[in-house]
């Protein structure tokens, strides 16, 4: 389990090939890696994997087939945001993140907006009732609050839920949401809590 707020980003820098999926091997000497062991889960720009590997200052993570086929930023060097899974105890001071991504969405707007940024992200249309005005999502692993929701063109091919979000001068600082750029995939994770209803809400209305 992981909460959202980014402990530090890092850097992919090896991909290998393994047979359907990828080694990566990535740098992160500020996330504090001697409390890793191989086995313990960190969320790479919100997916969660596990550590097969540590190096000084650095550890490697095997991503499978589906895993890459269901997430965007896991197959090329680069940039990533990193948190480490959170221990009982801990502060929740974003939202509960399982670190499985739910689906891809296309940035649409990215902008200055006063001292923040405006971004704008075209969500799969599967996604749309699971999010909400003031709700929490995970973009790229960082935890943030939908200041507005449209649905756009509902039942044609160009069909999505487009969710806006403020993003303040700090995430923009410490996170890799600084880079994006309009056209770019990020991965997303909805709320958990708004997952759990929906199954749970038709049994309540049969009864």
């Amino acid at each position: 389990m992981f909460t959202g707020i980014v402990q530090t980003t890092g850097r992919i820098v090896a991909v290998e090939p393994l047979g359907f999926g990828r080694r990566l091997t990535i740098e992160a000497p500020s996330l504090g890696l001697d409390d890793v062991r191989v086995g313990d889960s960190i969320a790479i720009s919100g997916a969660c994997m596990t550590v097969t590997a540590k190096q000084a200052g650095s550890f490697s993570i095997d991503v499978s087939a589906e895993s890459l086929s269901k997430t965007a930023g896991l197959d090329a060097m680069g940039e990533v945001n990193l948190e480490k899974a959170m221990r009982v105890g801990d502060r929740l001071d974003g939202h509960i993140v399982s670190g499985h991504v739910d689906g891809t969405g296309i940035v649409s707007t990215m902008e200055p907006a006063g001292e923040s940024w405006s971004l704008v992200v075209d969500a799969p249309v599967e996604l749309a009732r699971y999010l909400a005005y003031k709700g929490s999502v995970a973009v790229n692993g960082v935890s943030l609050t939908v200041n507005r929701v449209e649905d756009v063109a509902p039942g044609t091919a160009r069909a999505c839920c487009r969710i806006w979000i403020n993003l303040i001068p700090h995430t923009i600082e410490v996170t890799t949401l600084r880079n994006l750029r309009p056209g770019d995939r990020v991965n997303l994770e909805v709320d958990m809590i708004a997952r759990y209803l929906e199954r749970m809400l038709p049994a309540a209305l049969r009864r």
